[in-house]
């Protein structure tokens, strides 16, 4: 049997790097860690506490998508953080609400891969 640790890291497939940069880092605020350009494709990770968020641009094995992997965000203010995504035109696909233990919406980034703007109920 194999024994799963932990979870590595989190990959959203992206159509093109530099535009996807652009939104995860001038968007969001996130900074890259490791990038890579390999002639098999490009990769970018972001160190988000223990965790990993990595985006990966390589067409011929794995597109973008709306309904493929999912990646929650726990942001400190998400009154703030909804306020700025809006003011900055991120696409929502689902407008924030309350779950009953936290507060969360979906958005899109440029490739329409969903991302989850969570807060937890203190």
């Amino acid at each position: 049997m194999i024994q799963v640790t932990e979870l590595a890291f989190s990959c959203y497939a992206v159509g093109d790097m530099p535009r996807a940069r652009a939104f995860y880092e001038g968007v969001l605020g996130l900074r890259p860690g490791t990038v890579t350009d390999t002639p098999a494709g490009q990769w970018v990770e972001y160190e988000l506490g223990p965790h990993t968020l990595a985006l990966g641009c390589a067409p011929e094995f794995q597109k973008p998508g709306a309904d493929g992997c999912l990646v929650a965000l726990e942001v400190a203010d998400f009154d703030a953080a909804i306020a700025h995504l809006k003011s900055a035109g991120a696409t929502f696909r689902m407008e924030p609400f309350p779950t009953g233990v936290c507060r969360m919406a979906m958005i899109l980034d440029p490739d329409g891969n969903t991302l989850c703007i969570h807060q937890r109920d203190v």
